[in-house]
């Protein structure tokens, strides 16, 4: 289980930024294009004018993710965002799967060859990813909705695909013929991802070299199936773009005659790479990603990842992972840079993508998580929220009628890991840093039933943020 624990020192209470509405937001008059380049999407795009001018009808757009892990991480969430500036605009979007490419392993942004993964491992990732892509998407749809009054997209179904379909029935000889035939060795030797292999001692393998080939003919596949003509990826995909850009123009014979309609049959974006101010990559601390997937990172933790976003960073976050318009956005952080220590855009952002992410009611738990464990009266939190919040979150545990009335308060700090020993315990109840529900807790004190909150919870503090939140079985 991912713990994050260490990583939430400062937790901010939540409070709606005054004087600002949470909803009705969206605008879809602002054009597709301008919004994605002023809200920091773009980082390269192939033949930008007439990008512009194909954006005036309904295209079909895909981005894909292999299924290395079986969750979304934050920083996936670049993509997925940009894919949903899309839908609900109405253009039809394609979140592809990369069942097949991740038996393989991208050499993108890579010094080393990946790690293999079993095909079992690959399988298991794939049905869980699959999932997670669904359900963000049907999410962050009625966030959408929610924001736009007269939207008629944002509620329509995106349906993943996945290129097992495709290259599971495919054999070698047939990948030769159907796309072998087409690449061209030198381009493919003059891509970054491969150059930078080769110059290096341990080389490239020739699976990471045909990498771009099965990436392109995923492009080739969507083009011809579903009308698809824009890929989105991260800035190491520009490449891999490029090459199932040229594979669509080889593949189509109508298009031997002219280059420029070959050219408007594919389009590739790249969304940038996204870093704090530290150059620490967003969606990972101190090596932990932050999931999407509740079961890996609990609602709360995502919520105070957020809110724990820095000055520097917090603006360029607000327009790249919220629908906040951007006349908003420059609201509040006038209104933040007023006054920075009341953190309205912190909280603003905070609120936004867990709305996006987990919903209405995990917005509504992170808050009572939040209130539980840093406010000083907890009368009014209802614990039933805040501990659906913590689901799956090592502060949780969950203990016996018994063992919790009849063990003093120092010693279930002991089993709960927030001291490290029983003297220690005992020293810290003596300097009166150990606390019961905000209160600082007496020598020999046990948890009687008027201390538990909703008749079920009890929260042990140690110093100023070591947490466990006790929950009767």
């Amino acid at each position: 289980m991912l713990k994050l624990s260490r990583h939430v020192k400062r937790a901010i209470r939540p409070t709606h930024p005054a004087g600002l509405c949470l909803r009705r937001w969206l605008s879809t008059e602002v054009g597709l294009w301008d919004d994605l380049e002023t809200r920091g999407f773009i980082s390269q795009v192939t033949k930008p004018e007439k990008l512009r001018d194909a954006l005036k009808s309904r295209q079909a757009v895909y981005s894909g993710v292999d299924p290395t892990a079986r969750s979304l991480h934050v920083g996936h969430l670049l993509p997925m965002m940009c894919l949903l500036h899309f839908h609900i605009r109405g253009h039809h979007i394609i979140p592809l799967i990369g069942g097949a490419t991740a038996l393989i392993g991208d050499p993108s942004g890579r010094s080393t060859e990946r790690p293999h993964l079993e095909r079992a491992k690959v399988e298991a990732n794939m049905n869980a990813l699959t999932s997670t892509v669904e359900t963000f998407f049907e999410r962050a749809s009625l966030y959408a909705a929610s924001r736009h009054s007269d939207s008629t997209h944002a509620t329509s179904k995106v349906v993943v695909r996945n290129n097992i379909e495709w290259f599971d029935t495919m054999g070698l000889l047939e990948f030769v013929r159907t796309v072998g035939v087409h690449a061209r060795v030198n381009g493919m030797l003059a891509r970054e991802s491969v150059q930078s292999r080769l110059n290096s001692q341990q080389g490239i393998s020739f699976a990471e070299f045909s990498y771009q080939l099965l990436q392109a003919y995923d492009f080739v596949v969507l083009n011809k199936r579903e009308g698809c003509t824009i890929q989105i990826g991260g800035s190491d995909q520009w490449g891999n773009i490029v090459a199932g850009i040229d594979l669509i123009s080889r593949t189509h014979p109508e298009t031997e005659q002219s280059e420029a309609s070959a050219t408007e049959k594919g389009f590739g974006i790249t969304v940038p790479l996204l870093t704090t101010a530290s150059g620490e990559k967003i969606g990972k601390s101190a090596g932990n990603a932050v999931w999407l997937n509740d079961s890996l990172t609990s609602v709360f933790d995502f919520y105070q990842y957020f809110l724990r976003t820095t000055d520097e960073d917090v603006e360029r976050l607000l327009k790249l992972f919220t629908l906040v318009p951007l006349e908003k956005v420059e609201e509040v952080m006038q209104i933040h840079r007023a006054k920075p220590e009341d953190r309205t855009a912190q909280k603003l952002l905070a609120d936004e993508v867990t709305d996006l992410v987990h919903t209405g009611d995990g917005l509504r738990n992170a808050h009572a998580a939040t209130r539980l464990l840093f406010d000083t009266d907890v009368s009014n939190t209802r614990a039933a929220d805040a501990v659906a919040a913590l689901s799956g979150d090592p502060r949780l545990h969950y203990v016996d009628r018994e063992q919790l009335f009849s063990t003093p308060v120092s010693k279930l700090a002991v089993n709960a890991r927030i001291v490290a020993s029983n003297s220690a315990a005992k020293q810290l109840v003596s300097m009166g840093g150990l606390y019961l529900n905000g209160k600082p807790v007496q020598q020999g004190q046990t948890v009687t039933p008027g201390d538990l909150l909703d008749e079920r919870v009890v929260i042990l503090r140690s110093g100023k943020s070591n947490h466990a939140i006790l929950v009767l079985k």
